[in-house]
């Protein structure tokens, strides 16, 4: 059943398992999109999403963490090598040998799927497309390690990951200017949209970041003003694309789904009884959804 309507799939890192639990309930129901954006870990997920490849984002968030333990993610990863995440592990191991990524899907296949990164040159989103004609003029080990470092940009987290270039721009985590993109998804024509967010409803992020991040980002990106005035104004941006979704939603333009209770899973979980337990809860809601859905 493809639906005629974009999807949008918020980032949240280790949060986003719920949003893989959703995401299995669609693919188990049969239902497609001719689009999808998605920030951050919403990227990641978004990326077995639109290849078919069931299980797979499961399988990296939570049976890889299980496995793989302290190397996965830790402040020992963050020490050792510039990243929170095992960037070789995750962007590498996992996409070319341990569950291969469909990269003729990913960048031929009928969704398209825009993903979500922030310029530090200019402090706002970027959107690269999977069907971006510059793949077209990479030989294939390029093009595929194009798409791995657009992915990982995307959810690389400021403070705690190395910056990425992308075609020499340096990107960090999309979710910094543009957590929501649901002005994206309307910007290409799709005025009715379903939107997976990670948070419940009614919750709010605090405005004012703190003086020590304040201190830290001018320090870390002092080449990069612009990226720093992005960073104090998150909590401010985010909250109001939240105001937007509500008001969307109460309109009846957008499907909101969303978790049914505050969560318990850390932005940087390791806990997989936890993450179990939200890709439950996940997986429940968009079954839940799928049963009663009607175009």
């Amino acid at each position: 059943m493809c639906v005629k309507r974009g999807l949008v799939l918020e980032g949240g890192g280790m949060r986003g398992i719920f949003t893989i639990g959703v995401l299995d309930a669609m693919m188990d129901s049969g239902m497609e999109f001719p689009y999808v954006v998605g920030v951050s870990a919403g990227a990641c997920n978004a990326c077995s999403f639109v290849t078919r490849q069931r299980g797979r984002a499961r399988f990296s968030n939570v049976e890889m963490l299980r496995q793989y333990k302290s190397q996965y993610l830790g402040i020992r990863q963050l020490l050792k090598t510039g990243n929170i995440f095992n960037v070789k592990l995750l962007y590498d191991d996992l996409p070319n040998r341990l569950w291969p990524f469909d990269y003729d899907e990913f960048l031929r296949g009928a969704t398209e799927l825009d993903i979500v990164t922030t310029n530090l040159l200019t402090g706002e989103a970027e959107y690269f497309p999977n069907h971006w004609e510059y793949f077209d003029e990479l030989d294939k080990e390029e093009s595929h390690r194009l798409a791995l470092d657009i992915i990982l940009a995307s959810s690389s987290l400021p403070y705690v990951s190395k910056t990425v270039y992308i075609k020499g721009v340096p990107m960090l985590d999309g979710g910094i200017v543009d957590s929501i993109p649901v002005k994206r998804a309307i910007s290409k024509g799709y005025k009715k949209n379903i939107v997976v967010l990670t948070r419940n409803k009614g919750y709010r992020k605090p405005e004012k970041s703190s003086l020590a991040f304040n201190l830290l980002s001018k320090v870390m990106y002092r080449k990069y003003p612009a990226f720093c005035d992005a960073l104090r104004k998150r909590g401010e941006v985010y909250n109001s694309q939240l105001d937007m979704v509500d008001a969307l939603e109460e309109n009846g333009d957008i499907i909101v789904i969303r978790p049914d209770k505050p969560i318990v899973v850390d932005r940087i979980e390791r806990n997989p009884e936890k993450l179990d337990a939200l890709y439950d809860e996940g997986y429940a809601i968009g079954k839940r959804f799928c049963d009663t859905f009607h175009e």
